[in-house]
């Protein structure tokens, strides 16, 4: 990979890693734009790097392993090269990274980036707003995006990675398993001390809350009922 990659001069290999701790170290330090990631890590997978990082790179994976393409495109990968790797796939897939690079921002400050999310599944892309996520369930490595008067789309990405690109507010996560938008809460009710029920505009069944989350949204009620 050093050798194809050497043909490309707008990029720079910033190091390697051939474990989940040490890829995850680097990662974290060098914070580089993309990662060319194969499936098997020794006793851990690619697929659980990705569930680690907070705010994953872009990702390509590069292994002898054809049947985890699926995955892989369920994770988000940008591209998907098998062993041994050919010039010109490896030429595709760093023009495909150049595509997904954000444009700088006028005037050198960030902004705009994540006004459309691209929430991918295995069978297919949806691109929403912020404003039409109601809220967001952790499932595991997974997350559950509730959609406005849309099914609810199950994204290979933890719940810190979305609370780390959605605006707070009106995103407030009330748990370590929940995000809700402030701005879609119609009205909840609390039959107990310790659970609660949530209605949510474009949302048709209820959200059910239990005790951590249910103290926290009244904090963020009795904070901010100007919105509501």
């Amino acid at each position: 990979m050093r050798r194809l990659l050497a043909a490309h001069g707008d990029v720079a290999i910033l190091g390697e890693a051939d474990n989940l701790s040490g890829a995850v170290q680097l990662i974290s330090a060098e914070k580089p734009d993309a990662v060319f990631l194969d499936i098997d890590l020794g006793s851990s997978d690619g697929f659980q790097l990705i569930a680690r990082l907070d705010q994953a790179p872009h990702v390509v994976f590069v292994t002898a392993h054809a049947q985890y393409a699926v995955d892989a495109f369920a994770a988000a990968a940008v591209d998907y090269l098998l062993k041994p790797v050919i010039p010109e796939r490896l030429a595709e897939a760093i023009a495909r990274l150049r595509r997904n690079r954000p444009p700088p921002a006028a005037g050198g400050e960030s902004g705009g980036a994540h006004d459309i999310l691209e929430l991918r599944t295995p069978n297919r892309t949806v691109l929403a707003s912020p404003a039409e996520i109601a809220a967001l369930c952790a499932e595991g490595d997974f997350t559950r995006v509730v959609l406005a008067d849309q099914p609810s789309l199950l994204i290979w990405r933890t719940l810190s990675h979305f609370e780390s690109v959605l605006p707070a507010p009106p995103f407030v996560r009330l748990s370590r398993s929940l995000i809700l938008n402030r701005d879609r809460l119609r009205s909840f009710e609390t039959p107990s001390r310790n659970r609660s029920r949530v209605t949510l505009d474009g949302v048709g069944e209820p959200l059910v809350l239990g005790r951590a989350a249910t103290s926290r949204l009244r904090d963020v009620v009795s904070g901010g009922t100007e919105r509501l």
